[in-house]
């Protein structure tokens, strides 16, 4: 599946493609750069070729300007994961469109909640940001997380069960 932003051409990505792994690549070690031991849930590549992942890249070109991945818990919720723009892309809206690509996909999978994972430390602040402008707000751990010192969690309502689209009630604009 593709899509095309004004600016990005978003693309499912099979994660065979060197731009792809490299990137992954500098994901993870800013993960582990910044976050204490023991606290980085970023997964690896076997992690994301799991069956209930699905992982999408935006492309300028043929550049590969950032990667963003949806992890189905199967219990009607999604994890947003390994949010990464290339360092060349910074401050473009690469990660806003991988994030509204998630986003959508995961209400057309009829999906009822998206979280996500982040850290504290200052290089998480950007991501954060972003997460809350479109309105993701903080709660309890989910999944197999547990407090830990280190971890923010944030939780995007998408439908009630009623099938009404509640996430407008929290979105915020810039």
């Amino acid at each position: 599946m593709t899509a095309r932003t004004s600016t990005w051409e978003i693309r499912e990505d099979d994660l065979s493609g060197e731009p792809t792994r490299e990137l992954l690549r500098l994901h993870l070690a800013g993960m582990h750069a910044n976050s204490p031991p023991g606290c980085v849930f970023a997964l690896d590549l076997s992690g994301l070729q799991a069956p209930n992942v699905t992982v999408w890249t935006a492309w300028s070109d043929r550049r590969v300007a950032g990667i963003g991945a949806l992890q189905e818990l199967g219990d009607g919720t999604g994890e947003v994961k390994s949010m990464r723009t290339h360092p060349d892309f910074l401050r473009r809206g690469v990660a806003a469109a991988l994030l509204e690509h998630i986003i959508a996909t995961a209400r057309a999978r009829g999906l009822t909640r998206l979280s996500l994972e982040t850290g504290t430390a200052p290089a998480f602040e950007p991501a954060l940001a972003l997460y809350r402008r479109r309105g993701f707000v903080d709660g309890e751990p989910f999944s197999h997380y547990a407090r830990n010192g280190f971890s923010r969690f944030l939780h995007l309502t998408l439908y009630s069960r009623r099938g009404r689209d509640e996430s407008v009630i929290h979105r915020r604009t810039p």
